[in-house]
């Protein structure tokens, strides 16, 4: 977090308290699991940042029908009106052109509702918004990108999982 920010916790300084937002990150973690074809592992919330271990599962998203890519969709981003009317009545009326465009951006979104980046992206910014709401400012919430390393067998899954179960305990945090 930048500004000093809190994430969760006790801050001492202001004698706030932002341990509900404990919640707000494990729901949101929860709400995303569910919609993207990304598997939880573990995750951990310090005062000031958080860890996950992730599973990216492409192969589930290829699994999806282009319906259920769009409504996954459609339950983190509006839509285009395009896709609005494609899964409504009016798909009957569509023509070809727009058929294909929405084929298109079902590709798009598929893509993405595999990719790491833009889990991280949604999670970080509804977290950001949230926070900056809540302490009555804007401008941004955290210090940059997120940071990754791919766990490619699996002492190194135990190990990571191992550090995010225990980091809390090493903080004195729990």
């Amino acid at each position: 977090c930048v500004r000093r920010a809190y994430l969760c916790g006790h801050d001492q300084a202001s004698g706030k308290s932002f341990e509900h937002r404990r919640g707000w990150i494990a729901r949101r973690i929860k709400e995303l699991a569910a919609i993207f074809a990304i598997d939880v592992a573990a995750y951990a919330v310090m005062s000031n940042h958080y860890h996950v271990v992730v599973r990216v599962d492409a192969e589930r998203a290829e699994s999806w029908s282009d319906e259920q890519v769009l409504e996954r969709w459609r339950q983190l981003f509006t839509g285009p009106v395009l896709v609005q009317r494609y899964l409504s009545a009016e798909r009957e009326r569509m023509g070809g052109a727009e058929l294909a465009k929405v084929a298109e951006m079902t590709a798009t979104y598929r893509a993405r509702l595999a990719d790491l980046s833009w889990f991280m992206r949604v999670l970080n910014e509804s977290l950001a918004r949230m926070a900056n709401a809540e302490d009555g400012c804007t401008g941004r919430f955290w210090e940059g990108r997120f940071k990754s390393q791919a766990l490619l067998d699996e002492p190194a899954l135990l190990a990571a999982m191992a550090y995010v179960d225990l980091n809390p305990v090493r903080a004195g945090l729990a």
